[in-house]
């Protein structure tokens, strides 16, 4: 999913998505099994094939690659509460990228979260899901990333502030978030569950998003997949958990799988970062993966709903006074498409009457669509989108909240009253 947590991404090489080969959890290969056997042009062929999918999975590219500059060479600038962090080159460039690094120095990373000279990784990095990646798979996104044209451009230096810039610090981080070791089978479960538990928590690291973050940067591990604020960015990670209010609840496995293959389904359509996710990698996992994916994300036990200081809260005084205003501005600028009732034309045009990401708690997502707009992404699934207007030059902030008021509190939803305050907030967030 393009993650850009609460610390962003580390200074050394990021991996990526789903382990998406018929034997899953497969032990090692001729690259660290200690018995020499060389590999034939058609097996290294097949070896960076396999790992350029997994790196297409993970969506590499979309925080390894500034727009427009040279694929994989870093660069990207992410902001955090502690400073600006910007992604690394892993090109296989002998001087700046990767290229002096062995499988062994790869793996260590994805598996320990340290570089190659074994200093200790930011945790945005996503080690602490990526060591569940099996060898086999680190050993094919290796052998992708050594295929990929070298660029010689260095990694530009974090600019953290104080005592941030003291990796020693991380120490003590690691000792309360990080837990080592690769994904073990659940024998319990089916085949299906199990890959689909591998995708989502090891080299999907959808908890990155999908799970709130506390103070120290460390996951909120009792409200795992909850949701909540993804700092900095301002878009709200909706739960997905099994929770009827904020999660899939009672969505049906094909709708999930739609959403994540192809960005709409009948339940709704991916905005913001999540379309970013869709469109550079989900797009391109087979069918039997995001169904995978689907199946597991259905049994997610229901978990807490993110913590409150990390929701933009919601003004229950503003209900009264804004939803008749709102019910004209809906109206005049929202039924043609999502219709007088709520129940919109889906897929193209989204149900807004028993939508989930419409009541949250968190008011973000709807207030930044009205704002913004935006398109689901293109994928081959749905190649042509239909998209959402942004209304920012349109609508003032009363009125914007008087419309999302609206579309919160009727048809049945459940949702609280927004503030024109909380719409000033956000008309400045970053639109990515």
């Amino acid at each position: 999913m393009k993650r850009k947590s609460l610390f962003a991404l580390s200074a050394v090489v990021v991996a990526a998505a789903a382990a998406l080969v018929p034997v899953l959890w497969s032990g090692g290969d001729n690259l660290h099994n200690g018995s020499a056997v060389a590999a034939t042009p058609a097996d290294q062929a097949a070896l960076i094939k396999k790992g350029e999918y997994l790196a297409r999975a993970g969506d590499c590219i979309a925080c390894h690659t500034v727009r427009g500059g040279k694929q994989f060479a870093g660069g990207l600038p992410m902001a955090t509460p502690f400073g600006t962090m910007f992604t690394p080159n892993i090109t296989p460039d002998d001087e700046y990228g990767i290229g002096k690094w062995t499988a062994d120095d790869f793996y260590r990373a994805m598996h320990t979260g340290r570089s190659k000279d074994g200093s200790l990784l930011y945790p945005g990095f996503p080690f602490t899901s990526y060591t569940k990646v099996t060898r086999a798979d680190s050993d094919a996104i290796y052998a992708f990333l050594r295929s990929v044209t070298p660029v010689n451009v260095p990694s530009r230096p974090h600019e953290l502030k104080f005592p941030f810039n003291n990796r020693n610090l991380l120490i003590g981080w690691r000792t309360l978030f990080f837990r080592e070791g690769e994904f073990k089978p659940d024998p319990t479960k089916s085949v299906e569950w199990n890959r689909g538990a591998y995708l989502v928590e090891g080299l999907g690291h959808c908890g990155m998003c999908h799970t709130s973050i506390n103070a120290m940067g460390g996951p909120v591990n009792s409200a795992a997949f909850a949701g909540g604020l993804i700092p900095l960015q301002n878009w709200f990670a909706p739960s997905l958990t099994s929770n009827r209010e904020a999660g899939l609840g009672d969505w049906d496995p094909k709708d999930i799988a739609d959403l994540l293959k192809t960005g709409v389904s009948n339940r709704g359509a991916v905005f913001g970062p999540m379309a970013e996710v869709v469109h550079n990698s989900l797009q391109y996992l087979s069918d039997e993966d995001i169904q995978a994916m689907a199946t597991y994300l259905k049994t997610i036990p229901q978990k807490s709903e993110a913590p409150e200081h990390l929701q933009l809260e919601t003004s229950e005084q503003f209900g009264g006074e804004l939803l008749k205003q709102g019910q004209k501005i809906y109206a005049d600028n929202c039924a043609k498409c999502h219709e007088a009732n709520g129940l919109g034309r889906p897929p193209h045009f989204p149900p807004l009457a028993n939508n989930q990401s419409i009541q949250m708690p968190s008011a973000v997502n709807p207030i930044r669509m009205v704002l913004n707009g935006g398109y689901p992404p293109s994928t081959d699934g749905n190649p042509s989108p239909y998209g959402m207007p942004p209304f920012a030059q349109a609508l003032s902030n009363q009125e914007v909240a008087a419309v999302v008021t609206y579309i919160r509190m009727s048809w049945g939803n459940h949702g609280t009253a927004v503030s024109p305050q909380q719409v000033s907030d956000l008309r400045s967030a970053p639109l990515d």
